[in-house]
């Protein structure tokens, strides 16, 4: 017996119709993701309500909300959809369709790790970040308090509630106390 996988394309997704569930399209295969309990949300709304302030009043580029699809490839379509998303002026400039996903990765994504996500997932999506050229992945855990900022899957910071959350080689002068992330 011959099974066959049937790709799904990135023009396919964005044209689905909305049926109350999230996708992503990891390497053609679609996945079905539940939608997001009410603290994550929260924690993904904090981290983006700062960064989105601090980045709009230094014109820096745009930060974008959950379920932005941002193209990580093609040959098969790659989507993924991070909980926030920072992307640079320079790269914003550059968008040609705003009605499409954007065209490769942001400079920065933010996931929260839900309670039934699996730690082999989470460390398959910061890796498909990175490799895809995101600068920096921001995991937040709630069921640990911490905040991880990954540059790569071997530079790794660590933040506790005590800490201070800053990217200064993407976003100059923007902090955020972790503890407020969880208050």
């Amino acid at each position: 017996m011959v099974t066959t996988t049937t790709h799904v394309t990135a023009e396919e997704l964005l044209n689905m119709p909305d049926d109350g569930f999230r996708y992503e399209l990891v390497r053609g295969e679609l996945r079905k993701m539940a939608p997001a309990g009410y603290g994550h949300g929260v924690f993904a709304m904090s981290i983006g309500i700062s960064l989105g302030a601090y980045v709009k009043a230094n014109n820096l580029g745009e930060v974008c909300a959950a379920e932005t699809g941002f193209r990580l490839g093609t040959d098969p379509d790659h989507i993924r959809a991070p909980d926030t998303a920072f992307v640079r002026r320079e790269r914003v400039e550059q968008i040609v369709d705003r009605s499409v996903f954007f065209p490769g990765a942001p400079d920065i994504a933010v996931e929260v790790i839900s309670p039934s996500d699996l730690y082999t997932e989470v460390d398959e999506k910061v890796a498909d970040w990175l490799d895809a050229g995101v600068v920096a992945v921001i995991l937040v855990d709630p069921r640990r308090r911490v905040v991880k900022i990954h540059r790569s899957m071997t530079d790794v910071v660590v933040l506790n509630e005590t800490d201070v959350l800053e990217v200064e080689e993407i976003v100059p002068g923007w902090q955020m106390p972790v503890g407020e992330i969880f208050a």
